[in-house]
């Protein structure tokens, strides 16, 4: 826990994070301070990187992305300028919504999000299958999304 972070901050965070929508008027009253002081709060959690963007929350199946792939990914190369490559490569894949370096095991696990089983074979194609330094892809499909939550707790 950041002791940086005040009783009211965590009240504000948790509040985001349940809904970014609030004006900052509803904001503040839903967190018990003046309507300045949260807006002089939320601006230096901001800038000081505490929330990292405000952003909507899509149902993926509303939008003709309905498949979630866990992909589990190793390199031939390890070193951290394969790594550097790989990560620049899935960073420009809007598909591609997390990728995470991991340990021990895969050198990466990723999460994907496409429209179809043939949308999620172009893709692997891209990322995988053309790229010399890929040795091995593990996907999982998801069948059931039982838990899906955004926020932290603070």
């Amino acid at each position: 826990m950041d002791p940086t972070l005040d009783g009211l901050d965590r009240r504000i965070l948790n509040a985001l994070q349940a809904d970014a929508s609030y004006t900052n008027q509803q904001l503040a009253a839903l967190v018990h301070a003046s309507a300045a002081t949260c807006l002089r709060r939320v601006k230096r959690l901001t800038d000081d990187g505490v929330i990292m963007r405000q952003v909507a929350i899509v149902a993926p199946e509303k939008v003709g992305a309905g498949l979630t792939a866990l992909v589990e990914v190793t390199l031939d190369h390890q070193g951290d300028e394969h790594q550097l490559v790989f990560e620049a490569l899935v960073a420009n894949e809007a598909s591609v919504l997390q990728c995470y370096r991991v340990s021990p095991g895969p050198d990466f696990v990723l999460v994907v999000q496409v429209a179809d089983m043939a949308a999620y074979h172009a893709l692997a194609h891209r990322l995988f299958a053309a790229q010399k330094n890929v040795r091995n892809v593990k996907t999982y499909f998801s069948i059931l999304r039982s838990k899906f939550e955004t926020n932290i707790a603070v």
